[in-house]
């Protein structure tokens, strides 16, 4: 399983060893409406160099859209000390110290990636920027306020207190009636945040790291209900403050008023919406019926079809895809889950509360197929991708090693020292990577590349998975090294929507005899020499659909074998059994009803490995069968709940099938 990052104790310094996987390269001749090799294009307001590495046919790059640092408050009372600048340093390959410092000020750990990504964004939360840089700033208005004193003197106190203010709309007092001294306050850090973005975006033609502005807008109801959404802007052209869900505590509020501050003001701004962590929303992320109780209706629909193209399906606090149970027997869907369906029960495990259908993207897709027979448009037609949502300022950190020190973010407060134990809740894991398909590294290209949906999320691993649905695919597609050409040109790619056939009028052609063939491809994670990756198990099929009212679900294994006698040592965590390298298919469903309305994506699954939690267990010799072995701070390597090996992997963006009116 690939490990991609070291953990030592010492002080950083730079490794400009920068080292990428090499993306999949298949020749086609799909022409792209793009800044011609060679020539200079502008984005937003700056002009850059066309990049060297481009293909039509498109290569896959890995980033991470959720990133927190010391400007986010529950980062910073976690201790975490990293600025936006050191967030993109350590994404492109630096060595960063991260809590706990000693007196002196020294990292006493720090954390590097084998390999860099190749994109990044920093999404702190808009709540609280200005009140954090407050807290921190002597002699500013507040400084001194009972509610800084507290932040500053029992961190953990304020992380509850402040994010309580804030998810009731509530600013602190010393913010002032209208709460514009905060806000004020908030230019600074939001400055430096766009100042590092535009730094660490490489404009050469070796265009070898893209930054996206963004920031977190942190929407919460009651105990911590999540229906959080990471905003990414296009380009260098993006609001002078980010909208904040104190001010704006409605999701279309949300939507209209990026509407008018930025895609509809004429200034060349354009933005993605992107929901996040819908696990721990207790079915608040994606709402079907208003406050009153009524049917969403078009305007809402449409909006949220606009701006919100893409939804995480997996970060370190769960897996979001689906759960068993609720709308599923899925058995791969006990992947990565929480024990509670809000993401206070994770902080106060008292207020838990079980976790709920339509907190889950696959559920609420097949909900879109229902809006869609309604109203016309599906508001729930997302593209997926994967991040960390990590709250140590480190983009990419999704190591599975008995080194991984957790992500931080739930306002526990670093000690003095480097404490033994677990360093994060036993239900949280290492966090995932997006993937985008797209022609070159650059904004445009990636940014438009999340537009079309073309995207897929892996659970740490670099998969690169394909998806292409089309009615004339010949089973032959796999043989040759032209199944990028004729996936595109005989049908639409994964994030796409594939029309009827032409055919479906002939008289002798039953809506039950035509079928849409889909090409998937995978290759596994080639690793690095220290860490090599994991031999892939199988591909599955999964499939959704509105049949006479009802919605229904099929999984099919379509590449693979899931016999094939992978198995994991729990001593050692040494691994066995037969895998690929690669797999492909060009599948048919044997169920399809062209009267329907349906989607599919495709779920890539390795062979078994040992979980982060399980490596920590094992490097510190513990034995569950012998008592005395468990030291203090390791007591979850005996919990009945702790799952100790894990199935990596990646998901396509669906295409959708909507048949004739």
């Amino acid at each position: 399983m690939p490990r991609l990052m070291s953990l030592s104790i010492h002080s950083h310094s730079p490794n400009p060893l920068r080292v990428r996987s090499l993306a999949w390269v298949l020749v086609f001749g799909l022409s792209v409406a793009l800044a011609a090799p060679g020539l200079a294009a502008t984005e937003g307001t700056v002009e850059r160099e066309a990049c060297e590495d481009r293909t039509a046919e498109r290569q896959a790059f890995f980033g991470d859209l959720h990133v927190h640092t010391a400007f986010s408050l529950d980062a910073s009372t976690n201790g975490t000390r990293s600025r936006p600048a050191d967030a993109y340093r350590f994404a492109q390959g630096e060595r960063v110290g991260i809590q706990p410092f000693d007196a002196n000020g020294r990292p006493m750990r720090s954390i590097q990636l084998e390999r860099p990504i190749d994109f990044a964004a920093v999404t702190d939360h808009a709540e609280l920027l200005g009140e954090t840089r407050i807290c921190n700033t002597p002699g500013m208005t507040g400084y001194d306020s009972i509610v800084c004193r507290v932040y500053r003197a029992w961190p953990r106190v304020a992380f509850f207190w402040t994010n309580t203010q804030a998810a009731r709309g509530i600013r602190h007092d010393f913010c002032g009636d209208d709460g514009s001294i905060c806000r004020e306050a908030a230019r600074t850090p939001w400055q430096e945040n766009r100042e590092a973005t535009e730094a660490a975006y490489d404009r050469s033609a070796a265009c070898s790291f893209t930054t996206f502005h963004g920031y977190e807008w942190t929407g919460g109801a009651g105990l911590g209900n999540n229906f959080h959404r990471n905003v990414i802007f296009a380009n260098d052209v993006v609001p002078d403050l980010p909208i904040s869900y104190i001010e704006t505590p409605d999701v279309v509020d949300l939507w209209g008023r990026l509407d008018r501050e930025c895609r509809s003001a004429d200034t060349g701004c354009d933005v993605l919406v992107i929901p996040h962590n819908s696990n721990v929303s207790d079915g608040r992320m994606f709402r079907t019926r208003t406050e009153d109780d009524m049917a969403i209706g078009e305007t809402e629909v449409e909006r949220r079809h606009a701006f919100e193209r893409l939804v995480e399906i997996m970060q370190h606090k769960g897996d979001s895809e689906c759960a068993i149970g609720l709308g599923t027997q899925d058995e791969l869907c006990g992947f990565e889950k929480l024990p509670s369906g809000s993401l206070g029960g994770m902080v106060l495990p008292f207020t838990a509360v079980p976790p709920v259908a339509r907190s889950f993207v696959r559920n609420i897709m097949k909900e879109g197929l229902r809006i869609e027979s309604r109203l016309g448009t599906n508001p729930f037609a997302f593209g997926v991708i994967a991040s960390t949502d990590t709250h140590l300022g480190a983009p990419g950190l999704i190591t599975e090693s008995s080194s991984y020190p957790g992500h931080g973010g739930a306002g526990k407060p670093a000690g003095d020292t480097v404490e033994r134990g677990f360093p994060d809740h036993l239900a949280y894991n290492a966090g995932g990577l997006a993937g985008v398909w797209a022609e070159e590294n650059s904004r445009q290209a990636l940014f438009d590349a999340m537009q079309r949906k073309e995207t897929f999320g892996t659970s740490g691993p670099r998969i690169q998975v394909r998806l292409f649905a089309g009615w004339d695919y010949a089973a032959e597609m796999c043989e040759g090294e032209t199944f990028a050409k004729q996936g595109y040109a005989g049908g639409v790619p994964m994030g796409g929507t594939l029309p009827p056939p032409s055919d479906l009028d002939d008289p002798s052609v039953t809506p039950t005899s035509r079928a849409p063939g889909f090409a998937v491809s995978a290759m596994r994670d080639p690793g690095t020499v220290l860490s090599p990756g994991t031999p892939l198990q199988r591909i599955q099929i999964v499939k959704g659909w509105f049949e006479d009212g009802r919605l229904k679900e099929r999984v099919y294994d379509v590449a693979g074998d899931p016999r094939n006698g992978a198995g994991v040592d729990l001593d050692t965590c040494r691994t066995w059994g037969s895998g690929f390298d690669s797999l492909c298919s060009v599948w048919r469903d044997p169920d399809f009803d062209a009267r329907e309305p349906s989607f599919y994506y495709a779920r890539v699954v390795e062979n078994p490995t040992c979980r982060w939690s399980q490596q920590l267990c094992i490097a510190n010799h513990i034995r569950c069968q012998d008592p005395a072995s468990v030291t203090p701070g390791f007591e979850p390597c005996c919990d009945e709940n702790h799952v100790r090996t894990i199935q990596e992997r990646a998901w396509t963006s669906p295409i959708w099938y909507t048949p004739p009116s």
